[in-house]
């Protein structure tokens, strides 16, 4: 089929195509989003929904909740069937169990979906089953959190350096978040839980910014701002996702549903600052990129505590 014969929906899935089985784009790696398929190929939005469920219909793709669209791994290939054990009897109910579950449902529809019913149906036990093993749901989220902040990623072997150590376990921390976006629901800074493994997280910061000259209060003040800027950032994913499903319309469509207010804003010459930047950004646009922001967050606080700690905003000791 000659190139300008073949519908534009299939040459932009034909593109990513390439990029994904190229190896450009892996597994787990986000696609660009409608928004930016129909900047960047110059078609409209609704070729761009095509394209992605052309992908999608292919396995390539699939939505993730509160991420977008990604990279699908690649399916594993069926067994046979007479190769297939029975299936296991139905496993005692344990807290462990419990918490898992409880851990998918809020993965997969967030943490308001989380019941002590809720997790009973997916384990198809009586209602009341699980309070013989936690409590209440407030004991439940607990559980929760402190079993999903078991999966922090710190090694061992922890770099020598400071700001290495920070910018290490800050972006450990967003990745989980990013994993686990009803984490940043559990709580406000000013009542902080108290859970071994996020007690971990803190003795990893502390140590980076131990034996610095800092006092205790500024340590701890600094440790708390780190993480509070993990979960600033990530609470936004657990909104976007509440918003979604309350108001039916993706984020892309939310935006094109304001073009109207943002005219009126533009055009009123009350704004000229505004307007300025908007009006640069005409061509190229603006996604907003929450990972964007936490890069651009983390590297300006790190800047200030070398300030502290070096005197110096590029990290290195004073002479």
């Amino acid at each position: 089929m000659a190139a300008d014969l073949i519908p534009p929906y299939l040459r932009v899935a034909a593109d990513i195509r390439r990029r994904i089985t190229g190896g450009e784009l892996a597994p787990g790696d986000r696609v660009p989003s409608t928004r930016r398929i129909a900047r960047e190929w110059n078609v409209a939005l609704a070729t761009a929904t095509k394209a992605l469920t052309v992908l999608s219909q292919e396995g390539l793709v699939q939505a993730k909740p509160r991420m977008g669209t990604v990279v699908a791994t690649p399916r594993r290939r069926p067994t046979p069937a007479h190769s297939r054990t029975a299936p296991a009897p139905e496993r005692e109910l344990t807290r462990e169990r419990i918490v898992h579950t409880a851990v998918e449902i809020a993965d997969a529809e967030g943490l308001t979906a989380v019941s002590m019913r809720s997790v009973a149906a997916r384990l198809k036990a009586a209602t009341m089953s699980p309070y013989r093993h936690v409590n209440s749901k407030d004991d439940l989220v607990i559980l929760m959190a402190d079993a999903v902040l078991g999966e922090l990623c710190l090694p061992a072997d922890a770099p020598a350096h400071w700001r290495t150590r920070l910018e290490l376990g800050a972006r450990s921390l967003w990745e989980l978040h990013r994993a686990h976006p009803w984490l940043a629901q559990i709580g406000p800074l000013t009542r902080p839980l108290i859970l071994p493994n996020l007690m971990t997280y803190s003795e990893w910061t502390l140590k980076a910014l131990d034996g610095h000259g800092l006092d205790p209060t500024t340590m701890l003040n600094l440790n708390v701002l780190l993480y509070s800027h993990v979960q600033g950032i990530a609470v936004q994913l657990e909104r976007e996702a509440q918003a979604a499903s309350i108001t039916g319309l993706s984020e892309e469509q939310w935006l094109d549903a304001q073009a109207p207010a943002l005219a009126a804003i533009t055009v009123s010459g009350d704004y000229p600052t505004f307007t300025h930047v908007i009006e640069a950004l005409a061509e190229s646009g603006y996604d907003l990129d929450l990972n964007e922001l936490f890069e651009i967050g983390l590297g300006s606080m790190l800047d200030s505590v070398a300030a502290l700690i070096e005197g110096r905003p590029d990290g290195r000791v004073r002479t």
